[in-house]
């Protein structure tokens, strides 16, 4: 099997990658548990890839139930070095209308209790955070959704969510008084995790809705997200094969080297099943004997 240089984690409505060529399906065990679905690794434009379907296949895990922290694992494990996530999201502002593409470049958490780091238990590291998007990847992906006919907007603040429920009209207006862009409930701790992995990240955002605040427009319901993922999904295709053949051979940022300065705990004073677990993240930090 060939080792993917790009992930791509679907969000909802992509659920598969089209125009995949020598697909092989990859049943993947983690130290941190199984994925949230098996991996479909294959060629895309020429460049091999491996597929992952965020919620599940058929949609089965709440935002709030996906093992993020195996999904990441999985990828590196694979030999994935950059990864694009499609998500679907609200807008905040009026020109980020419903079925336009998003490359934001920050985030702001407002879940709650989820795991968003693979350390702890006696290895301590603190990774930067501060440009939580991989600008070289941000950029590629900038490149190929403003070419698959979509109107594309560079940059923004994603807020994350708890959910499931939609946003009420007061958190909505909360987070526009804030300037905040698109609102969406998956990017966290997902994007947190593969710093500490040492991935390139960045998300396409697709917008379906104007959240609960819009006075002219509907409240996000269900119905009105499905009708629009639809015809995001045709869009998020076009994207990340375009995507696919933009990837420059080198690296040009430094997600690659996140953990070189950030841990803090010796290793020899970690517990040794702490660093038996945590073997595909640190493993090349570790003093050989």
């Amino acid at each position: 099997m060939p080792e993917p240089v790009l992930g791509v984690i679907g969000g909802s409505g992509l659920y598969q990658m089209e125009g995949l060529t020598n697909v092989e399906v990859v049943e993947m065990h983690t130290p941190f548990g199984t994925p949230s679905s098996p991996i479909t690794v294959g060629t895309l434009n020429g460049v091999d890839v491996a597929f992952l379907a965020r919620h599940g296949s058929g949609h089965t895990l709440l935002p709030s139930e996906v093992p993020y922290k195996a999904n990441i694992c999985a990828l590196k494990l694979l030999g994935v070095k950059r990864v694009v996530s499609v998500s679907a999201v609200g807008s905040l502002r009026e020109d980020y209308a419903p079925l336009d593409v998003v490359i934001p470049d920050q985030l702001f958490d407002r879940t709650k209790g989820r795991a968003s780091t693979f350390f702890g238990e006696g290895l301590v590291a603190h990774v930067a955070f501060a440009q939580p998007f991989c600008p070289a990847m941000s950029q590629i992906a900038f490149e190929s959704a403003s070419e698959s006919g979509a109107k594309t907007h560079r940059g923004g603040t994603l807020v994350v969510m708890e959910g499931p429920a939609f946003s009420t009209v007061a958190e909505s207006e909360f987070h526009r008084r804030q300037e905040f862009s698109i609102v969406g409930m998956t990017a966290l701790p997902e994007a947190k995790l593969a710093r500490e992995a040492e991935l390139c990240y960045c998300t396409v955002a697709m917008v379906t809705d104007y959240d609960v605040w819009h006075q002219s427009h509907a409240s996000v319901t269900q119905e009105i997200v499905a009708g629009n993922v639809k015809q995001n999904t045709v869009i998020a295709h076009k994207i990340i094969r375009s995507l696919a053949g933009r990837l420059n051979p080198v690296e040009t940022c430094e997600c690659g080297s996140a953990l070189a300065s950030a841990l803090v705990t010796p290793f020899q004073l970690v517990p040794g099943q702490t660093l038996a677990r945590l073997e595909p993240i640190i493993g090349r930090y570790k003093p050989r004997a």
